[in-house]
C-alpha cells in the first residue's frame, strides 16, 4: 500500500478545484493513515468516519490544555471550549439543551414565511439586472438575516455582527494563520460576546416573542445558569449558523449550474427537492472535517490510536466513498437511501443542531433560483474560487447571469416540500472544527 499524500495539500488552490479527486487518491491509498505533516490520523472511508464520529473513546474537546495554544489565540480558545461542539458528556448534552428548542421542527417551520420573504426580496431586486454574485447577494445575507432574526439582533447591528464573524470563522477553519490574524479572531470574539451580553441583559427593549433571545434571556435570569456559557453558545449560532448555510447555498448552486440536466430535472419535478437537498449536501458539503482526540489507547479500523492523538474525520471524502454511494461523483437526485447516510451534518451526538433550518433555507433558495431567473448560467471566464480552508468548503464569489425580467412576483407563503424542513435531530456547522493548536490541523 502506497503512502498517501498529506491532507495539507488540500490548501493548494489547484487541489481545491479537484478536491474530491484528491480525496479519492487518499482513500484509495488508505482509509485511515498517519499524516506526519498534520500530526494526526486521517480517516477518509465512510465506515471509519461514521464509526469514529460517535466513538466513546474519542473526545470532541479541542483544547485539553489551553496553555499549549499560541498566546494570541488563547482568548478565542477559552470561548470555544465553552461551546457545545467542543464538549463531551455530560457538558455537551447540557449545553445543547440550552438552545435546542429553537431548532425543533415546529420552531423551524415558523421561520418558513420569513425565509420566503427574504429570498423573494433578493430575487426581485436582482431579476431586472440580469446578473448576480450568488455568494455576496444571496448566500451570505440570507442566512445571516435568519439567524439574526432568531436571536432578535436589530437590523442596524447586523453588519458589524457579520464583520466579527468572519475572522473567527477563518480561525476555526484554518490552522495556518499568522499571529496577527489569530489576534484579530480573538478580539472579534471578545467584541461579539460583549455585544451579546448587552443584548441579552438589556431591559429597555424586551425580546420579541418566540425568538431565541427570549428563551436565552429567561435562562440568563436563572442564578444557576452560567451566563458566559449562554453567550458562548449564542456566538456559536451567529458564526456557524450562517457561515455553513452560506457555503451550502453557493456550493449547491454551482453544482446545479455545472449539471444543467439535473437543474432541468428539478424544474420539471419539484417534488424531488427534498432528495436534491440531501444529494447536494453529500456532493459538496460545506463542512469537510470533524476532529476527535483519543481519550485513551484504542483500536480504530485495525489501527492502534494512542491516547491524546488527533483523528481528523474527512466527511467530504466519506460522502464520496463508492462503497456506500455507487458512482459517487455523479449528481443523482434519485440515489437510493443516500439522505440518511451522508456526513454533511456530522454524525452521532454532535449531529448538526441547525440541520433542519439549513435544509429549509437551501430548498427555498434553490427553488427560487431555478424558477424565477430564466436561462440561469455561470457568468465568468474565471473558474470559481474557493476560500482557503481545510474545514469549510465555500466559494468566495459565484457570478451568474440570466435573462433580465421585470419580476413582479409578490412575496407570500410558498409551498416547499414539508420533508425539506428536516424533521429529525439536527449543530450549527455540522460538527465544525477548531484547530487543536501547536501544529495540528483544523478539524471538527
Amino acid at each position: 500500500m502506497r503512502t498517501p499524500s498529506s491532507l495539507l495539500s488540500a490548501f493548494r488552490p489547484q487541489v481545491q478545484e479537484r478536491l474530491y479527486d484528491f480525496y479519492e487518491e487518499l482513500r484509495s491509498a488508505d482509509d485511515l493513515f498517519w499524516d506526519r505533516r498534520t500530526g494526526a490520523w486521517i480517516a477518509t472511508g465512510h465506515a471509519v468516519v461514521s464509526s469514529a464520529a460517535g466513538h466513546p473513546g474519542l473526545s470532541s474537546v479541542r483544547y485539553p490544555d489551553i496553555e499549549a495554544v499560541p498566546e494570541e489565540l488563547r482568548p478565542l480558545a477559552r470561548v470555544l471550549s465553552r461551546q457545545m461542539l467542543y464538549n463531551d458528556v455530560p457538558d455537551h448534552p447540557r449545553l445543547r439543551a440550552l438552545i435546542s428548542k429553537a431548532f425543533a421542527p415546529r420552531a423551524v417551520a415558523k421561520l418558513r414565511a420569513g425565509i420566503v420573504e427574504a429570498v423573494d426580496g433578493i430575487i426581485t431586486r436582482a431579476a431586472p439586472t440580469g446578473r448576480m454574485d450568488v455568494v455576496a447577494d444571496l448566500a451570505r445575507p440570507l442566512p445571516l438575516t435568519i439567524i439574526c432574526d432568531l436571536l432578535d439582533v436589530p437590523e442596524a447591528d447586523r453588519a458589524v455582527v457579520a464583520a466579527w464573524s468572519e475572522p473567527v470563522a477563518e480561525a476555526i477553519g484554518n490552522s495556518r494563520l499568522d499571529a496577527d490574524r489569530n489576534r484579530e479572531a480573538s478580539q472579534s470574539m471578545a467584541d461579539m460576546l460583549a455585544y451579546l451580553r448587552d443584548l441579552l441583559t438589556r431591559q429597555d427593549t424586551p425580546p420579541a416573542p418566540d425568538t431565541l433571545r427570549a428563551t436565552v434571556t429567561d435562562q440568563a435570569g436563572n442564578s444557576d445558569q452560567d451566563l458566559d456559557e449562554l453567550l458562548a453558545n449564542c456566538a456559536l449560532l451567529l458564526i456557524a449558523g450562517h457561515e455553513t448555510t452560506t457555503h451550502f447555498i453557493g456550493n449547491a448552486t454551482l453544482a446545479l449550474l455545472r449539471h444543467p440536466d439535473a437543474a432541468d430535472q428539478l424544474r420539471r419535478r419539484p417534488e424531488l427537492m427534498p432528495a436534491a437537498v440531501e444529494e447536494l449536501l453529500r456532493y459538496d458539503a460545506p463542512v469537510q472535517l470533524m476532529l476527535r482526540r483519543a481519550r485513551h489507547d484504542l483500536d480504530l479500523a485495525g489501527r492502534k490510536i494512542a491516547e491524546g492523538q488527533t483523528v481528523l474525520l474527512v466527511a467530504g471524502a466519506a460522502n464520496r466513498d463508492p462503497a456506500v454511494f455507487p458512482d459517487p461523483h455523479a449528481l443523482d437526485f434519485e440515489r437510493s437511501g443516500s439522505g440518511g447516510r451522508h456526513m454533511a451534518f456530522g454524525h452521532g451526538p454532535h449531529f448538526c443542531l441547525g440541520a433542519a433550518l439549513a435544509r429549509l433555507e437551501g430548498a427555498i433558495v434553490l427553488e427560487a433560483l431555478l424558477t424565477r431567473l430564466p436561462d440561469l448560467r455561470l457568468d465568468s471566464t474565471e473558474p470559481p474560487r474557493w476560500q482557503r480552508s481545510l474545514n469549510f468548503r465555500g466559494l468566495t464569489r459565484l457570478d451568474v447571469a440570466f435573462t433580465p425580467t421585470s419580476d413582479a412576483h409578490t412575496s407570500g407563503p410558498r409551498t416547499t416540500p414539508a420533508a425539506v424542513s428536516g424533521l429529525g435531530p439536527a449543530t450549527p456547522a455540522g460538527g465544525c472544527p477548531v484547530r487543536p493548536g501547536n501544529g495540528e490541523a483544523a478539524g471538527a
